[in-house]
């Protein structure tokens, strides 16, 4: 075979390896090429995750801001206002909840866009509610600040009032104690005063005739005598007179009855005499005092009281007697 048939025998696997080559080339450059693209794809999905992180955190440090924000008022209305009550302490744990709900949200490191939407939404509300309580709040120390102004005019009010009650209790009370001692010194000038004192003793004798005796055991009764002077302070009217008899033995002749006297407190008298009494004028009084027992010999002494006070008093001695006295 010559050499030029060899080489037009082989030309045919050359064409074969120039197209295969081709082929491997073509393959290659499209492997780079789908390698090129699946890597810009990737960039751009990194870049599109990246930007969304970056927003989704640049959102939650803006909503964070502002919760802390909104917190701050709401802590400052609690600090400042500790004895909310009624309502107002319904309304501030109503705030107090939704505080807990956002804070929950914002605490969440995977949060989403949509949770993260709900939370500025609730932020926007508790901001609104913080406002309003805020509102009502200093509506009502305003009024609370107008009550304790009133309250304390009422208590200066009041103050003056007591000082000038205490000074006319005082006023009254020094009144009552000048009228109680004008009293006091009318009471005891009004007191009567018994001058004259006569006592005699009696003996009756057969027809109704009377006798002056000094023997104790012919004695029937005895007569006390005496005048009450004028006195120009007690009004006219029914008097009574205290006669005070005791005995030779020391004791008062008494049937049980008591009056009281101004120094010795609650006496027993014998007698009680009532005289209708004039003013200023003076008054002659008379009356006949009789035992039971028979008399017996010795003194026998006579107080006369009226309004509590001793008047006047006499003594008179009856004797034993002789045989024929």
């Amino acid at each position: 075979m010559s050499t030029q048939d060899f080489q037009q025998g082989n030309n045919p696997q050359k064409d074969n390896r120039k197209l295969i080559y081709g082929i491997l080339i073509v393959a290659l450059l499209g492997t780079w090429g789908y390698i090129f693209y699946d890597k810009s794809q990737h960039k751009e999905t990194v870049t599109f995750l990246e930007t969304k992180i970056s927003n989704i955190d640049s959102a939650r440090i803006a909503l964070q801001a502002e919760f802390t924000s909104v917190t701050a008022k709401a802590d400052s209305l609690t600090k400042d206002n500790l004895q909310l009550q009624g309502e107002l302490a319904e309304k501030n744990a109503g705030i107090q909840k939704m505080r807990s709900d956002i804070a929950s949200i914002l605490k969440k490191k995977n949060a989403t866009t949509a949770e993260l939407a709900q939370a500025k939404q609730m932020i926007g509300e508790l901001n609104g509610k913080i406002d309003g309580l805020i509102a009502e709040v200093e509506k009502l120390k305003a009024e609370n600040q107008q009550l304790t102004t009133a309250n304390t005019q009422l208590n200066t009010e009041k103050t003056q009032l007591t000082t000038e009650k205490k000074g006319l209790e005082e006023n009254l009370n020094t009144t009552k104690n000048e009228k109680r001692q004008l009293e006091d010194k009318v009471d005891v000038a009004s007191t009567l005063h018994a001058s004259n004192i006569g006592i005699v003793a009696i003996k009756l004798r057969n027809g109704g005739k009377e006798k002056e005796t000094t023997t104790a055991k012919r004695a029937d009764f005895i007569r006390i005598g005496f005048v009450i002077d004028e006195n120009r302070i007690t009004p006219s009217g029914t008097k009574d007179f205290y006669v005070v008899v005791t005995g030779p033995d020391g004791n008062i002749i008494s049937e049980g009855g008591n009056f009281s006297t101004r120094e010795e407190g609650s006496k027993a008298y014998t007698s009680k005499v009532s005289v209708n009494y004039e003013q200023n004028k003076i008054i002659p009084v008379s009356f006949d005092w009789k035992q039971t027992d028979r008399f017996k010999e010795g003194d026998y002494k006579i107080e006369i009281y009226n309004n509590g006070f001793k008047i006047g008093q006499g003594t008179k001695t009856l004797k034993k007697g002789g045989l024929f006295s």
